[in-house]
C-alpha cells in the first residue's frame, strides 16, 4: 500500500507500476533497465538520495504513502547482494519532513475505534497523535443511532491530516469519513487489521510503551474505546517509523470539562483559524493574534484558541501575567529577543530520537539551549504569577549544550556521512586520523629526514607512485649501504627502490584514514544522537515551558500592539463591553476607520438584543465582535474594547 523507494547507490529507485505513478506524480523520466525490445522491460525512475525529501513531500502531498528502502550493511562487507530494509515509512500523517510541516501547526494522526455503547448507542474511540512533537491525544464520545456529528465534532476540531481506521470499523464509519473528506480537503484514509485494535491488544501495547501496569496514571483507565484507538495507532506508528518512539512520553485525555466547547459551526463561522471562503489563515484570528517568535509557542496559541479556559482562576492568572509584561515593555522586547533565537525544539528532538536528525539540527539545539539561562533571568524577578513560575520550573539543560558545543561543528554538513562532523579535541582517535590527513605527505617528509639521519645517506629520497605508492630511492651506487630492514622493491637503470616496515605502515593509515575517518565520526555522532534522545523526557518539559512563555509574551505584545485592554472576568451574568471592535476587521483597515460598538447583555432586561439595518451596516460584524472578545477573555487576552466585563 505504498510506494516503495528503493535505495541504489546515490539513488532511489522505484519499479513496475510505481515507477509509472512516481514519475506522473514527480513529472520525472520514466525509463527501463531492459532493452528497447525487450517485451518484458521493467519500467523504473529515480530520484537523487541527497534530495529526496523535496520527492518525498510532493508524494504524501498528492495523497500516496512511500517505504524508504536503505542498505543496513556495509557494501564493502558484504558478501552477495547488500541487504536492505524498509525503514520507515512516510504518510501524509506521519512524518518529520520539514517541507510537509507547518511549523505553526500540528500535524496529527487520528485513529478511531468503535464499540457497542448504551441504550443502543456507539461508543466511538479516538486518539491523536503527532510524531512530529509526540504529542498524544485520547478522547471517547458517544454516538446516538445513526448520528455521528459528535464524531465529526471532536475529529474537525482537530483537523488531522490521516485517519487510521480498522478493515471492521471502516465501513460502518463510512458516512462519517465521506463528511470528513468533504470538511477537511486531502484527508488520507488508511485501513488496518482488526486486531491492531484488539482491546487486550491495544492496551498491552500501551502499558509495554509506556512501562505501566495500567493507564490509570494517565486518567483514561475506564475509556474503553479510547484504548483501542490509541494502541492501534501507537502500533500504526511503530510500524511505520520502525525505532525507538521514546519521545512519546504520555497519552492525554481530551478532557472537555474545564474548557470552553466551541462546536464546528462556530468555529468556522468565527474564523478562528481560517477564513471561511479559501480555508486561509491570512485574515482569521490567529492571524491577528499569533505573535509568537517560536514554533512551540505558535502551535500552542491555535491550541489554547481552540480549547479556551472555563475556570475563572486559570483566566485571571493568565491576563495577570500578560498584564506583567504589558506594563514592563523593555522586558517584554528582551524577551522576545531571547525568544526569537530558539529553534523548535519538539520537532528537533522527535527527529533526533526517530533517528533522522542531523548535525544541523544537533547545531540548531545547542544554540537554541544557548538562550535558556538568559531566558530564566530575564524572568527570575518578575512579579510573582504564572512567568515566574514557569521559568523556575525551565531545566537549562545545560550538560546537553556542554556534550553539543564539544562535540559537533558547527559548519558540519546536513548529511552524515561526508565527515567533518565532529570536532579536533573530542575522542583521541579521530584526532589521530585528522592529523593524518591534513599533515600525512608532512609525516612522510619527516619520516624522509628521519632515515637520513639515520643511514647517513644524504642522497635519500622519499617518492611515489601509484603502482608501489610510497618508497624510499637511491641511486645504484648508494644502495650497496643500505640498512638491513631496507626491502627492495624496484630496481631501475640508475637507481633502487625501496620500502621500509614504518613507511609502509605510515602509507597504510594515510591510505585508510579517510575512510576510517568517515565511519568514526558517524560512529561517534549517531552514539551523541542516542545520548541526546535518551533525554527527550527534560528536552520536551522545557520545549513546553518556552511555549507556555512565548505564548504569554505574544498576547501581551498583541494587547500593547492593538491597544487592547484587560478584561474583569465578573461571577455575574452580565456582559459589558464599551467601545468594542472587531479584532480582525479593524486590522484590515485604516487606524481609526473602524466605528467601536457598545454592548450590553444580562439574564434580566438585556437578554435578547435585535440588531437592525441595511445590508452591510455591519450587524453580523457586532455578532462576530461580541463572541470574539469573549472568547478572546476566556483564552486569557486582553481584548479590544476601551473596557470589557464578561461573566463565565
Amino acid at each position: 500500500d505504498a510506494i516503495l523507494f528503493y535505495r541504489m547507490g546515490d539513488f532511489y529507485e522505484m519499479f513496475f507500476d510505481d515507477a509509472v505513478t512516481a514519475a506522473r506524480v514527480l513529472g520525472i523520466t520514466l525509463t527501463s533497465r531492459s532493452s528497447k525490445d525487450d517485451e518484458h522491460k521493467v519500467p523504473m525512475c529515480g530520484v537523487p538520495f541527497h534530495a529526496v525529501s523535496g520527492y518525498l513531500a510532493r508524494m504524501v502531498k498528492a495523497g500516496f504513502r512511500v517505504a524508504i528502502c536503505e542498505q543496513t550493511e556495509d557494501p564493502s562487507q558484504a558478501k552477495g547482494i547488500v541487504k536492505r530494509e524498509v525503514i520507515r515509512v512516510v504518510t501524509p500523517g506521519v512524518t518529520t519532513e520539514e517541507q510537509l510541516l507547518d511549523a505553526r501547526s500540528n500535524r496529527y494522526v487520528c485513529a478511531l475505534a468503535v464499540q457497542a455503547g448504551p441504550k443502543n448507542q456507539l461508543l466511538a474511540g479516538l486518539s491523536f497523535l503527532d510524531v512530529s512533537t509526540g504529542d498524544f491525544l485520547v478522547s471517547e464520545v458517544l454516538l446516538p443511532e445513526k448520528n455521528f456529528n459528535p464524531l465529526i465534532e471532536e475529529t474537525t476540531r482537530i483537523q488531522p491530516a490521516e485517519i487510521l481506521v480498522s478493515e471492521k470499523d471502516r465501513e460502518r464509519l463510512a458516512p462519517a469519513l465521506d463528511i470528513l473528506r468533504t470538511l477537511l480537503p486531502g484527508l488520507c484514509v488508511t485501513t488496518r487489521q482488526d486486531g491492531m485494535f484488539a482491546p487486550d491488544t491495544a492496551r498491552l501495547s500501551l502499558t509495554d510503551h509506556f512501562r505501566t501496569a495500567s493507564l490509570a496514571g494517565f486518567g483514561c483507565e475506564a475509556m474503553s474505546a479510547g484504548i483501542c484507538a490509541a494502541g492501534g495507532l501507537l502500533a500504526y506508528i511503530q510500524e511505520t517509523q520502525k525505532t525507538d518512539l521514546s519521545f512519546i512520553q504520555r497519552l492525554r485525555p481530551l478532557d472537555h470539562g474545564g474548557f470552553l466547547i466551541i462546536d464546528e459551526s462556530s468555529r468556522r463561522n468565527l474564523e478562528l483559524t481560517e477564513t471561511i471562503i479559501g480555508g486561509k489563515r491570512e485574515g482569521s484570528l490567529l492571524s491577528v493574534l499569533d505573535l509568537t517568535c517560536t514554533p512551540m509557542g505558535a502551535r500552542l496559541l491555535r491550541s489554547r484558541l481552540l480549547f479556551p479556559l472555563q475556570d475563572r482562576q486559570a483566566i485571571r492568572q493568565r491576563l495577570d501575567s500578560v498584564e506583567a509584561l504589558v506594563l514592563d515593555p523593555d522586558r517584554r522586547r528582551q524577551l522576545r529577543q531571547v525568544l526569537a533565537g530558539i529553534a523548535d525544539l519538539e520537532r528537533l528532538c522527535s527527529r533526533l530520537v526517530l533517528g533522522h536528525g542531523n548535525a544541523r539540527d544537533m547545531s540548531g539545539l545547542k544554540v537554541s539551549l544557548g538562550r535558556l539561562p538568559e531566558l530564566q533571568a530575564l524572568l527570575a524577578d518578575i512579579s510573582p504569577g504564572l512567568l515566574r513560575e514557569t521559568a523556575g520550573e525551565l531545566d537549562p539543560l545545560a550538560d546537553l549544550h556542554e556534550l553539543i558545543d564539544r562535540a559537533i561543528r558547527d559548519d558540519a554538513p546536513i548529511t552524515l556521512r561526508e565527515g567533518n562532523l565532529i570536532r579536533e579535541g573530542f575522542h583521541p582517535e579521530l584526532d589521530e586520523l585528522i592529523v593524518l590527513l591534513r599533515d600525512g605527505k608532512q609525516m612522510i617528509l619527516g619520516l624522509e629526514q628521519k632515515e637520513r639521519e639515520r643511514t647517513g645517506l644524504a642522497k635519500l629520497k622519499v617518492g611515489y607512485n601509484r603502482v608501489f605508492g610510497y618508497y624510499f630511492e637511491l641511486s645504484r651506487a648508494q644502495a650497496a649501504e643500505i640498512p638491513a630492514d631496507f626491502i627492495r622493491k624496484q630496481t631501475l637503470v640508475n637507481a633502487e627502490r625501496f620500502i621500509t616496515p614504518e613507511l609502509k605502515e605510515l602509507e597504510n593509515r594515510i591510505a585508510s584514514a579517510q575512510e576510517r575517518r568517515l565511519e568514526l565520526e558517524y560512529t561517534l555522532f549517531s552514539e551523541i544522537r542516542n545520548r541526546i534522545a535518551g533525554e527527550s523526557e527534560r528536552i520536551l518539559g522545557t520545549a513546553a515551558r518556552v511555549a507556555a512563555i512565548d505564548f504569554l509574551a505574544c498576547l501581551a505584545e498583541a494587547a500593547a500592539g492593538y491597544q487592547y485592554s484587560k478584561p474583569e472576568m465578573t461571577d455575574g451574568d452580565e456582559i459589558s463591553i464599551r467601545a468594542g471592535r472587531h479584532p480582525v476587521i479593524e486590522r484590515a483597515m485604516d487606524p481609526g476607520r473602524f466605528v467601536p460598538n457598545d454592548i450590553v447583555l444580562d439574564q434580566r432586561q438585556h437578554e435578547l438584543l435585535i440588531i437592525t439595518g441595511p445590508n452591510m451596516a455591519g450587524k453580523s460584524t457586532v455578532l462576530r465582535q461580541t463572541a470574539l472578545i469573549v472568547l478572546m477573555a476566556h483564552l486569557g487576552s486582553f481584548v479590544p474594547a476601551e473596557r470589557a466585563g464578561l461573566c463565565l
